[in-house]
């Protein structure tokens, strides 16, 4: 990057696992990136260690009170940031033209906005929201192309995809491909019955095998649905369809993903399992820089395994290619339906095995609709986190 000027960075969701992974990675080149903004809904002590740390020229908490705190503790140490609060505060920081680079970050529902925002302002945006693609990823897609905005994948399997297609100017083309192979380590419960699964507690769930993530990712990948919304999200990111997608479980999540050519070759991504690879990857891209990961000792790799996902035991897997089939606002709703069930399974409200039920039954009960406009997509959301709140409450599922 020697002669570029310096990246101007905006992380939204900046005390999650990928917003503090992004912040270790620009720590290490204060030379090439510098941050113009954060975010962070409720962790207000360690979004003030964050400002602290980096300077940056604005602030958005999730609520008033959080954003009072903040000022006040700012103001102490002479810190000169600009606080604010609530949703529209983050599409403003997100669309700033002070900013060249987004990293969206917030998990969830909650970040589509703020994501589409960015987009629309023509950014290069560092997509781990994959809930904004999942619920609208044609409007996403369209408002980035119209805008010019480069969107770059950080989910490690999808910027492994990115790696392993071939290059253009303004991004990858697939050409040539034959499939698409994703990668799921099959998470914490891959060797359970269906016996164990039924008294699974909301603790073992969360104990991945080899990633450090946030609480709902992290029964998202238990459930194996976090592989179905990456599906749906590799649909709308490579413009391939869902039938040209196959999961390959394979638990030491070395391997992050593959795409296989026509002509028989098959190109991969390796490389430990830490997060910082595929930032430093999306923050850098075509160039490369130093991310801190330490490098992938082969010597150590004593064997990687491939298996087929068992869609008996774990059927939102299934569920999500059958929403991608129907299209519309069916994976909004299956998203809203999911996020809906993982909040109740971790205040233990419901059990394990009742997750995939109370998402099918939301799909069952929703109105499927072209997902034409915001509007629609995000009536569908509301509609659908009713039907699930309902199910969970009367225990129908």
């Amino acid at each position: 990057m020697t002669g570029e000027r310096t990246r101007s960075i905006c992380v939204l969701g900046s005390t999650g696992s990928i917003g503090k992974s992004t912040l270790d990675v620009i720590s290490r080149h204060p030379d090439r990136y510098s941050v113009f903004a954060l975010s962070a809904f409720s962790k207000i002590d360690e979004l003030f260690d964050q400002c602290v740390q980096f300077q940056p020229q604005y602030v958005v908490a999730g609520t008033e009170e959080g954003a009072e705190k903040l000022r006040k503790k700012c103001q102490q140490q002479a810190l000169s940031v600009n606080v604010s609060c609530g949703a529209q505060a983050l599409d403003t920081i997100a669309a700033d033209p002070r900013a060249d680079t987004v990293v969206a970050a917030i998990v969830g529902a909650a970040g589509l906005m703020s994501t589409l925002a960015a987009a629309r302002a023509g950014k290069r945006l560092l997509l781990a929201n994959k809930e904004s693609l999942v619920m609208s990823g044609s409007l996403l897609m369209q408002a980035a192309n119209e805008a010019g905005a480069l969107i770059m994948p950080v989910d490690s399997e999808h910027n492994a995809i990115f790696q392993s297609l071939p290059a253009t100017q303004t991004g990858v083309s697939t050409a040539g491909i034959e499939k698409i192979l994703l990668t799921a380590s099959g998470g914490p419960l891959r060797q359970c019955t269906v016996e164990q699964l039924r008294v699974v507690s909301p603790q073992q769930a969360l104990k991945h095998p080899n990633w450090s993530m946030g609480p709902k990712i992290s029964i998202d990948s238990a459930t194996m649905m976090n592989k179905g919304l990456e599906v749906i999200e590799a649909c709308q990111l490579f413009a391939v369809d869902v039938d040209d997608i196959e999961v390959i479980v394979h638990p030491e999540s070395i391997v992050h993903s593959m795409v296989r050519y026509r002509d028989g070759s098959v190109i991969a991504q390796m490389g430990q399992p830490d997060m910082r690879t595929p930032i430093a990857h999306a923050l850098a891209w075509p160039m490369r820089i130093d991310s801190g990961v330490s490098a992938l000792d082969f010597f150590k790799v004593s064997a990687l395994h491939f298996e087929k996902p068992d869609v008996v035991r774990f059927p939102l897997l299934r569920l999500a290619y059958e929403s991608q089939r129907m299209g519309g606002t069916a994976p909004a709703v299956l998203n809203a339906a999911n996020e809906i069930a993982v909040e109740a399974f971790l205040s233990e409200r419901v059990a394990f095995l009742q997750l995939f039920k109370i998402v099918e039954q939301t799909l069952e009960q929703s109105k499927i609709s072209p997902a034409s406009d915001l509007r629609t997509i995000i009536d569908a959301d509301n509609n659908a986190r009713d039907i699930a709140r309902r199910l969970v409450e009367t225990g129908c599922a």
